[in-house]
């Protein structure tokens, strides 16, 4: 048999009279055809071949059975074990050739096909990165305008976005979760481009009606970001609408309270509201930082959720790394 095979695949043939040693050679190198008695030393063929298809490798290769015993049953546990085709002692050369040969053709099939698909799928990866990367960089530069036209420079939606995916990542949540947030952070105020600049840009305080008419761009924005298909989209409409809602209940628009909140939305009000804190307005002074921490703290469990808090509170360090990078680079 090893003779007339080597013939159809040339020097490419291993040869074995031991199972636990075709095994070995079988973890260490791929083939393309396995060939097994169903009698042998230490375990038989059907042992043989329920061992090598667990191996994901092996799952799908094809082998052929070569046995003298013309038992059905003995076939039918042959072919549940994984064989695919078998041939009866004592064989005929020009079948055996044929069955190798055909078996061959159909494994340079199932390889092309794998390969085939594989590539489909590098390509399908490639595109989906290039539209995720176009998305954000649409993102980050519709918030930057957002920004500018709020008298900031953009700075200020870059470190709520960095701040929103420490605190996420405090919490636990996942990575690709803490990095929707991050992405969808810059959008919050999005409906601000909504509100008439004289109300902006009020360097005072402002009157109960243009403090409602402020409050609006909650609404705005989440108009603006409705109807999404895209999960990022969809994550910063919930946060354009409810990042000033409050963990007791008091903030607006639909004066949620707790977990009703969304957590993405409860992440953003806590670095919103601590780098409005530290930034410069024209109605009020940057606090320190320090001072801005003890404020955030002292508003645990009524403005912001305990939870948030303690993420904060955790990673501090790095929450100071990114406000005085910003300071550096500025």
């Amino acid at each position: 048999m090893g003779s007339i095979v080597c013939e159809i695949a040339r020097d490419e043939v291993e040869l074995c009279l031991h199972p636990l040693e075709a095994l070995d050679l079988c973890a260490a190198r791929q083939y393309d055809l396995v060939l097994v008695d169903h009698v042998m030393p230490e375990m038989d063929g059907i042992e043989f071949t329920q061992a090598l298809r667990l191996r994901p490798a092996y799952r799908s290769v094809p082998m052929i059975m070569v046995t003298s015993d013309i038992d059905k049953a003995v076939r039918i546990e042959a072919i549940r074990a994984g064989a695919n085709d078998f041939l009866t002692k004592p064989f005929d050369p020009i079948e055996l050739q044929a069955r190798v040969t055909n078996l061959l053709a159909l494994r340079r099939a199932q390889v092309e096909l794998a390969n085939h698909a594989n590539q489909l799928a590098r390509e399908v990866q490639r595109a989906t990165a290039h539209l995720l990367a176009r998305e954000e960089e649409i993102i980050w530069r519709l918030a930057r305008a957002i920004e500018y036209r709020d008298g900031d420079t953009g700075e200020h939606v870059s470190r709520v976005a960095q701040i929103c995916q420490v605190i996420a990542e405090g919490l636990g949540l996942s990575a690709e979760h803490a990095r929707m947030i991050y992405l969808a952070a810059p959008l919050h105020d999005i409906g601000k481009i909504g509100i008439s600049d004289a109300i902006l840009n009020k360097p005072g305080k402002f009157t109960p009606e243009e403090r409602a008419a402020m409050r609006e761009h909650v609404n705005i924005g989440a108009r603006i970001l409705a109807d999404a298909d895209s999960d990022l989209i969809r994550t910063a409409e919930l946060i354009a609408q409810s990042h000033h809602e409050r963990w007791d209940g008091s903030g607006y628009p639909y004066r949620l309270a707790g977990e009703a909140i969304p957590i993405e939305a409860r992440i953003v009000a806590l670095a919103d509201v601590f780098d409005a804190l530290c930034s410069e307005r024209p109605y009020k002074r940057a606090w320190p930082v320090n001072e801005a921490y003890a404020e955030i703290m002292r508003c645990s469990g009524t403005h912001f959720d305990p939870g948030c808090v303690a993420s904060f509170k955790a990673q501090w360090s790095q929450i100071c790394a990114i406000m005085t990078q910003d300071k550096l680079a500025a």
